[in-house]
C-alpha cells in the first residue's frame, strides 16, 4: 500500500541528512579550521548530499534546486541555499579532510544506532569457516578531464583519480580508503591501505598490489594474505602438497622465489595453488599465491573469489552516486565530491538496513531521489513499498495474437499469425456464424 503524504512530517532529504549527529559537522569544522562566515559547513555538507541524491551535473544545478526548495532546506537544521560563486569558493578552499573525517566517524556512529548494521554477517561457504576479519583490497579509477584537471594527469592525454578501498567482507563496511591521483601504481598504495591490518587477520587483493617487500612485512605482522601470481614470476618447487581432492585444483605446491630481486625481497617459502575457476560460464586457469600453509587449496581459491565483493561494492557506488560529472575541477573540489558521495552511499545503505529493503540498491536510490521533498516517514515508507515480488517480463505480441478458442499460439506459423491453417479457418467461420 503506497504511503500517503502527510503535513507536518519531515521530507525524505531532511531525514537522510539528519542521520548525521547535529554536533559532528561543527566539531569537525573547528578541527579543520573551516571558515563559516558566509556559508556554514552544515549547509556545505547538505548541498553536496543533495547533489549526490539528485545526480546534479553542475553547480548551477545544485544551487537552483536548493533555492527553489529553500523553505524545505532551512528546515534541515537551518541550512541555506548557496550562491554559485560561494559554493565554488568553498569547494576550492576548504580542507576536504573534513569530509573524509565525517565519513569515517559516521561509519563508527551508525552501528551504535543500529548494532546489527555493523555486526558480523554469517555467510555460507568460505566465510563461515573464519572468525578472523577478512579484508578485500582493490581500487577503482574515476575518469577526469585532462585539459581541465592538470593536477590529475597521469598520461599525456588522460587524467584520473583513484579510490583505493579496504573493505571488511564480514560487515561489508570500508575499513580504510585513499583518494588520490591515478599516477601512482596500486602497489605503492598497498602499504597505506593495509596499514591497519592486525595479527591473525586475512587480506585478499589482486596482483596489481603484489609487492614482495610489502608481502614480507604482512607476513612478519602475522597477517595471512592471498593474491594472484604474476605471469612472469620466477620460482622453483620445493614440495608438492595434497590438501584436497577437489577436481578443480590442478596444483598445490610450496615454492621458493628464484628471481634476483624477488628472492631478496621475500626470502621465505610461499604456497602456490593453480585451479580451474569459472568466469562468465567458462573454466579459466588461475594461479594464486599465499603465505598460509595450513588451508586447503580450495579454501585459497574460494578466499580469492570472495574478493569479488569489493568489485560489487564499487559497482554499486558508481551506479548510484555521482562520480561522473564533477561540479569543480580543483583537486579539493573533486575530493569533496568523492568523500560526500561515499557518505551519501553510506546513509542510503543504512536506510536500506533499517527498512530491510528487499529490492535492488539502485531502485532504492531512485525512489529516494523521486520523493526527495515529499513528507513521508522514510523507514515505514520503505518497509511498505512495493506491490508484488518477483521479476516479470513483457510477453511478445505473437504470443497474444489469437482469439480465445482458436488454439494456442504454437498453432500459428511464427511471424504470420493472420494466415490460419484450414482447421482454424473453419472454427473461425463457425464462431462467426454462431455469433450472427
Amino acid at each position: 500500500m503506497p504511503a500517503k503524504s502527510t503535513r507536518g512530517k519531515m521530507t525524505l532529504v531532511r531525514q537522510t541528512c539528519e542521520l548525521i549527529p547535529s554536533h559532528l559537522v561543527p566539531k569537525l569544522a573547528r578541527e579543520y579550521e573551516i571558515d563559516a562566515r558566509k556559508f556554514s559547513p552544515w549547509s556545505h555538507t547538505t548541498a553536496h548530499i543533495y547533489g549526490q541524491l539528485t545526480h546534479a551535473v553542475s553547480l548551477n544545478d545544485i544551487c537552483d534546486g536548493l533555492e527553489l526548495n529553500s523553505s524545505g532546506l532551512r528546515a534541515i537544521r537551518g541550512a541555506t541555499p548557496p550562491k554559485r560563486n560561494t559554493f565554488s569558493h568553498a569547494n576550492r578552499t576548504r580542507d576536504p579532510r573534513m569530509a573524509e573525517a565525517l565519513y569515517w566517524q559516521m561509519i563508527e556512529y551508525l552501528p551504535t544506532v543500529a548494532p546489527s548494521f555493523g555486526a558480523k554477517r554469517i555467510r555460507s561457504g568460505y566465510l563461515r569457516r573464519f572468525n578472523a576479519a577478512i579484508h578485500a583490497v582493490d581500487s577503482t579509477t574515476i575518469q577526469l578531464v585532462a585539459n581541465c584537471m592538470d593536477w590529475a594527469k597521469h598520461r599525456r592525454r588522460k587524467a584520473a583519480a583513484k579510490c583505493h578501498m579496504n573493505l571488511d567482507l564480514q560487515t561489508m563496511l570500508p575499513r580504510y580508503a585513499v583518494v588520490d591521483t591515478a599516477k601512482f601504481h596500486d602497489s605503492k598504495k598497498a602499504w597505506e591501505v593495509c596499514g591497519i591490518l592486525q595479527d591473525g587477520e586475512i587480506v585478499v587483493f589482486d596482483k596489481a598490489y603484489l609487492d614482495f617487500v610489502h608481502l614480507n612485512d604482512l607476513d612478519e605482522r602475522g597477517v595471512s594474505w592471498v593474491s594472484r601470481a604474476k605471469d612472469n614470476m620466477l620460482y622453483r618447487t620445493v614440495k608438492k602438497l595434497d590438501t584436497t581432492s577437489h577436481s578443480s585444483i590442478l596444483r598445490d605446491e610450496i615454492i621458493e622465489l628464484t628471481g634476483v630481486r624477488t628472492r631478496t625481497r621475500y626470502p621465505k617459502q610461499l604456497r602456490l595453488v593453480e585451479a580451474l575457476i569459472e568466469v562468465d560460464g567458462k573454466d579459466v586457469v588461475m594461479t594464486f599465491v599465499t603465505n598460509n600453509m595450513d588451508w586447503s587449496a580450495w579454501t585459497v581459491a574460494e578466499l580469492y573469489r570472495a574478493r569479488w565483493e569489493v568489485e560489487v561494492f564499487f559497482k554499486e557506488i558508481k551506479q548510484t552516486v555521482q562520480l561522473v560529472d564533477f561540479v569543480g575541477h580543483n583537486k579539493k573540489a573533486v575530493q569533496w565530491q568523492i568523500w560526500t558521495a561515499l557518505l551519501t552511499h553510506l546513509l542510503v545503505r543504512f536506510l536500506a538496513h533499517l527498512s530491510r529493503w528487499g529490492y535492488s540498491f539502485t531502485r532504492l536510490f531512485t525512489l529516494i531521489r523521486a520523493g526527495l521533498w515529499h513528507r513521508f516517514d522514510i523507514v515505514p515508507f520503505l518497509v511498505s513499498y512495493g506491490t508484488a515480488g518477483g521479476c516479470f517480463r513483457m510477453l511478445a505480441c505473437p504470443q497474444q495474437a489469437y482469439l480465445p478458442g482458436l488454439g494456442a499460439p504454437e498453432d500459428f506459423p511464427m511471424g504470420q499469425p493472420h494466415r490460419r491453417r484450414p482447421v482454424q479457418r473453419k472454427r473461425y467461420e463457425k464462431i462467426m456464424q454462431d455469433g450472427k
